[in-house]
């Protein structure tokens, strides 16, 4: 089995391949520093919920745009499942081509996210990550991946509103069925979910416009269902194009070493 490990500001996510199947994943809080251990332990905990035993892994990978906790993560892998991790970080063979303007600034869920779509679609795509910043980021049909756009995520968007004003409270993030509505806590909620699906619209017709293609775009991430549901500008919504990605990766790497025959 594989594990694969996507590292972000606000979350952690597992994923456990067997063979070509995802067939587990989870969701850590990224925010809680722990040492190697207890990141040891707590992985073996969701994994057995799974019915998985440590040595039935026998690799990992790792995508992460929080440097902090790379070493208690790497020694955790280390001590407790016997596997030295594949980082994604430059150099990596992904299959695509970063050609932005300072490639080694572009994170590395970035490039697993575009990795996954160039090897799924073999075709442009505009591959949209609802996290804690929302990206954008286009790759065409030759795997050439240079220009992005990133905007504050929606959790972003709705906590500024409540923490720069005195009177205006934390409000759940829910698509309403109506923008007509007659209270502060629902006019919030309109205002940041349809404006945030506005602005999402917006760029993904300018970014079209611009570059004079139709590329097939596809939401991921957290909130990436909500928006996905509601606009007909997103034609797919997958939420673990991360673990593919670092799947897409991880072949790719050991195809290179000769380790895995594909």
């Amino acid at each position: 089995m594989l594990m694969t490990i996507d590292v972000g500001n606000t979350n952690i996510l597992v994923g456990v391949f067997r063979g070509e199947e995802l067939y587990a994943s989870f969701r850590i809080n990224s925010r809680t520093e722990r040492t190697s251990d207890e990141l040891g332990i707590l992985l073996l905990d969701l994994l057995a919920s799974r019915q998985v035993k440590p040595q039935d892994v026998n690799d990992a990978i790792i995508s992460s745009v929080v440097p902090k906790c790379m070493y208690a993560l790497t020694s955790s892998l280390m001590k407790y499942f016997d596997v030295k991790p594949i980082i994604v970080g430059p150099g990596s063979k992904t299959g695509v081509e970063v050609r932005s303007d300072n490639p080694k600034e572009v994170g590395a869920d970035r490039i697993t996210n575009v990795a996954a779509c160039h090897e799924l679609y073999q075709r442009s795509c505009l591959v949209i990550d609802f996290g804690t910043a929302t990206t954008f980021d286009y790759v065409d049909a030759a795997g050439i991946f240079k220009y992005t756009v990133i905007m504050p995520g929606l959790e972003i968007s709705s906590r500024a509103l409540s923490d720069s004003t005195a009177k205006l409270p934390e409000v759940e993030i829910a698509k309403l069925d109506s923008v007509l509505v007659s209270n502060t806590v629902c006019g919030m909620q309109v205002g940041i979910v349809y404006g945030y699906i506005g602005a999402v619209e917006y760029i993904i017709k300018s970014m079209k416009k611009e570059l004079q293609d139709e590329p097939k775009v596809i939401a991921t991430g957290g909130l990436g269902r909500l928006i996905a549901n509601s606009t007909d500008l997103i034609d797919v919504y997958d939420p673990d194009i991360a673990f593919k990605g670092m799947k897409v990766i991880y072949k790719k790497t050991k195809k290179i070493k000769g380790d895995l025959p594909l």
